[in-house]
């Protein structure tokens, strides 16, 4: 007797497509956002436990990685808020033509990445 294998679920039969990945990818960054939330309280709690955490806390903050992280976290701010906007107008029915949704979704991703630059520009200035 020959077996048969399941179909696959539709989700993995579809080619990605703009929207779909700008929407996971807001809901990434969501969850990013929320660990990161832990992580400011962790180095609030560090300034309030007194110098000795405080230093020892900055020790990552100031390493490669933890740079990295802070990058990571900024980039998912801007981004979170700049596809929230896009979200905001979607809801007053603006902009919800294909055209128009692919052109705000390279906007979203484009402003992400020049306030994220520009706010580690700033970040390293100083």
């Amino acid at each position: 007797m020959t077996t048969r294998q399941a179909p696959l679920s539709p989700f993995w039969q579809y080619k990605p497509q703009l929207t779909s990945v700008l929407s996971i990818t807001h809901r990434g960054t969501g969850v990013l956002l929320s660990g990161g939330a832990v992580l400011l309280c962790g180095w609030l709690l560090s300034i309030a436990a007194g110098a000795e955490t405080y230093n020892m806390v900055n020790q990552h903050i100031t390493a490669w990685y933890g740079q990295g992280v802070l990058t990571c976290f900024v980039f998912s701010l801007y981004y979170h808020l700049c596809n929230g906007v896009r979200h905001l107008f979607w809801d007053l029915g603006m902009g919800l033509e294909i055209k128009t949704t692919y052109r705000s979704g390279y906007a979203v991703i484009i402003a992400s990445i020049l306030l994220t630059a520009a706010t580690v520009y700033v970040r390293c200035v100083q």
